[in-house]
């Protein structure tokens, strides 16, 4: 907490919590938050989509609380838990909002640190992440999940590397939010990942504190296919953009290895050597459409251009060592055309190149990073001080 006077007012916070059929976590929900915000001016807000007892639970724990808990219940969830969030945005009593969720995996205990962060004046927005230090991702359950939730994760951020440039984690469901920032309206909330449609819809300030994501004690968690099917849905229409031209640019490219070879293959050069020829002259030449078309907004503030070559022919001659050995292989083994098996390597190695591009070769430059630190640091004191 920074250094306040005596009698100076905290200002308040609205805990958003959305709930379905989260009965049995209502009471230590209450009471931990309730803890962690003893000392501040606040509220609970739960925002309820449940079928079960829950919003009857919340009326009965709420007549005794410490704080106050107000309960807004939904007869037709629009939206899912993102659009859920957003009734609560519109209805908190403060405007510090702070959503988490309602399966106790989000430790209330972190409240009064994403406040303090909050009070530093220099953000809008403070992510709990688990991928920074300090942080652990420990509560998912099971590898898959971990491994689904960081490619989900690294996808997310190769999309919109800029807006996104400091959040490492902005999937999360743990954030603060002054609402003052963010148009409610301007929001189209479409299953749980509300955060990146507030950082990407809004122009805010982000800041981070590091989170250990706790083991789910009761309930089952709302993660499945169809959920996963409408994100990759939704994140699509969020960014139909640079993945797209990447995209585009990748199939000329594909298209041209593709003719090379079979150029090369009916000349009566060795399928495997052809396959080799074509991906250098393909490499060379995505690595020139990408830098006009792509990312061009991004070529100003990331690493000269003789390093963003190097790191892209580099990473695209090791992803084409390991391309051709299994292409190989499926000719050898499975017995199908070269063609063939180089469009089926080619289509798996599209989204690992996207990755890499967007996250590593035209990341912004450290020294570009503590610039932009600086400047948002100086915006804030001069505001403060005025």
């Amino acid at each position: 907490m920074g250094d306040m006077s005596a009698g100076e007012t905290i200002p308040g916070a609205t805990v958003i919590i959305p709930t379905f059929n989260e009965r049995d976590n209502i009471a230590a929900l209450i009471s931990r938050v309730s803890a962690a915000l003893r000392d501040r001016e606040g509220e609970i807000l739960f925002v309820d989509d449940s079928a079960d007892d829950t919003p009857d639970v919340i009326r009965e724990l709420a007549a005794t609380a410490s704080m106050p808990v107000r309960l807004l219940h939904r007869d037709k969830p629009v939206g899912g838990l993102g659009g859920a969030v957003v009734e609560g945005i519109r209805s908190a009593s403060f405007d510090v909002c702070i959503v988490m969720d309602g399966d106790l995996q989000h430790p209330p205990e972190l409240l009064p640190e994403m406040i303090d962060r909050y009070e530093e004046g220099d953000a809008d927005v403070v992510v709990a992440s688990r991928y920074i230090g300090g942080g652990d991702n420990g509560g998912l359950a099971g590898a898959l999940r971990v491994g689904v939730s960081r490619s989900a994760t690294l996808l997310t951020k190769a999309m919109f590397p800029i807006r996104l440039s400091g959040a490492s984690d902005p999937m999360t469901g743990y954030f603060l939010v002054d609402r003052r920032r963010v148009d409610p309206d301007a929001l189209r909330p479409n299953g749980f990942k509300i955060l990146l449609e507030i950082l990407v819809r809004s122009d805010v300030r982000i800041a981070e504190v590091p989170m250990e994501f706790g083991e789910r004690l009761h309930g089952q968690s709302k993660a499945s296919f169809v959920q996963g099917m409408e994100f990759l849905k939704h994140l699509a229409r969020l960014r139909f953009g640079k993945m797209s031209l990447f995209a585009i640019i990748g199939a000329v490219g594909a298209l041209a290895n593709l003719v090379i070879m079979w150029a090369l293959t009916h000349l009566g050069v060795e399928y495997v050597w052809a396959a080799i020829i074509a991906a250098e002259v393909t490499i060379v030449g995505n690595f020139i459409l990408q830098e006009r078309y792509v990312f061009n907004d991004m070529r100003d503030e990331a690493s000269s251009i003789g390093v963003r070559f190097a790191q892209s022919f580099t990473f695209n001659n090791v992803e084409a060592a390991v391309r051709i050995p299994i292409l190989a292989l499926m000719v050898e083994s499975w017995h199908i055309s070269s063609i063939l098996a180089a469009a089926i390597s080619l289509v798996a190695a599209f989204f690992v190149r996207f990755l890499f591009h967007s996250l590593v070769v035209y990341a912004p430059r450290r020294s570009v990073r503590k610039a932009e630190a600086r400047r948002v640091r100086l915006e804030a004191e001069t505001a403060a001080a005025e």
